[in-house]
């Protein structure tokens, strides 16, 4: 059996075996299950709707001496909860923000993460003593932010659909879920998830380095609802080394939520490892929920998902016909979507959004069907993308090989 200091002096000589989760997989799917001794760390990771996300910061807003403590907080108009610390008179004011916080119905706490992130000046704004103060900072201008997951890469998700009627608002959704069991909403990125290739916590535990947002960090241990079955993790990271395209905001059908990505560099020491890191997306199980009862329908498994599909939105700009108001920029849950057929590919999150809402057929993505009672239901929302995490493993292999990412 091989051990964590072995693999640590291998990288130090650059001789270390580092691969993704992906190719990992392949070599599996051919049928050439890799031996413990080919490889030394496979970077595994997920990116998605993580709605326990939030930041602890202390942020600077007057000199000292000109407010005593603050009362009320907000953050580009997103609401903080001020403390626990009081900072009087210091002109300082420790706050917690959440991901899913909300300034208005297309803003929330994940956009604000974001923003900071990518180094862009927000807004503060504190009450204290009947006055306002206002203040304008940036991520190099706050001493302390720290984005920490209170539940985060669950092993496996459920999927959802509306067994009733009429159409329904939920998180799980951007436009209203529509009923008679129509459609369904997925989220997981199956094989790749690190909780899937270390479902027993064998190596994910308390103190483990990690990469959330692609800042180095590490677990806290299992996160809230977390059991056996389907286990998640708690983690933090500072937010200033995190990279604005592995994290965000995300419009559902009632509100603003928090787009997150962990990744985690899992040890290959024994054959048990290399059975764990064997898993497919068809031993990935997937069950099927009505979105009212939260009753399991059907199962299937994440195959269905992320096996002949399409992981990327196509464009037919030659579809366009300029209409007035572009429904698929409407509805683009992240402000992906341009006048015309453009995308902004750093804000797509492949969802599937613009391909139901563009009458003409501008977007096109094949996302995959799922059985439910004895028919097969389309799949119209993606609320994790499996394209963009599978950059975050090759991310994270790269900071490693490189000795950015101390494992």
């Amino acid at each position: 059996m091989k051990t964590r200091e072995e693999i640590q002096d291998r990288l130090a000589r650059g001789e270390a075996e580092v691969w993704t989760a992906m190719e990992f997989k392949t070599r599996v799917r051919e049928g050439e299950v890799p031996g413990k001794d080919e490889v030394d760390i496979v970077t595994c990771g997920t990116f998605g709707v993580m709605s326990g996300t939030a930041a602890v910061m202390c942020v600077p807003v007057t000199r000292p001496g000109i407010f005593e403590r603050a009362e009320a907080v907000t953050m580009e108009g997103v609401p903080c909860y001020p403390g626990p610390c009081p900072n009087e008179r210091l002109g300082l004011v420790d706050l917690m923000v959440y991901g899913t916080a909300k300034a208005s119905p297309r803003y929330g706490g994940g956009h604000l993460l974001r923003d900071l992130a990518d180094g862009k000046e927000v807004e503060v704004i504190v009450e204290s003593g009947g006055k306002t103060y206002e203040h304008t900072t940036h991520i190099d201008e706050i001493p302390f932010a720290r984005v920490i997951t209170t539940r985060s890469a669950f092993k496996n998700y459920a999927a959802f659909v509306n067994r009733a009627a009429g159409p329904v608002d939920t998180i799980f959704s951007v436009t209203p879920l529509q009923g008679n069991t129509s459609q369904v909403t997925v989220s997981g990125c199956g094989e790749i998830n690190p909780l899937a290739n270390d479902p027993y916590l064998t190596h994910i535990a308390p103190g483990y380095p990690l990469m959330l947002n692609g800042s180095a960090g590490y677990v806290m241990g299992e996160g809230t609802r977390s059991t056996p079955e389907k286990p998640n993790i708690a983690a933090f990271a500072d937010l200033s080394g995190m990279v604005s395209e592995f994290m965000g905001g995300f419009v559902t059908s009632v509100g603003p939520e928090c787009l997150t990505s962990v990744a985690v560099p899992l040890p290959v020491l024994s054959e048990a490892d290399i059975a764990r890191l064997s898993v497919l997306d068809e031993g990935c199980s997937l069950p099927v929920n009505d979105i009212e009862t939260r009753t399991t329908l059907s199962g299937t498994t994440y195959a269905d998902i992320w096996q002949g599909t399409e992981t990327v939105v196509s464009v037919r700009p030659e579809h366009c016909l300029f209409c007035g108001t572009c429904t698929a920029a409407e509805a683009c849950p992240t402000r992906a979507i341009m006048m015309g057929g453009g995308i902004m590919h750093a804000r797509c999150v492949a969802c599937g959004t613009c391909v139901g809402a563009c009458p003409n057929g501008v977007y096109a993505m094949e996302m995959g069907t799922v059985p439910v009672e004895g028919a097969r239901v389309p799949v119209a929302l993606r609320q994790s993308d499996r394209n963009r995490a599978e950059r975050i493993c090759d991310y994270l292999k790269q900071e490693i090989l490189s000795g950015v990412f101390r494992w």
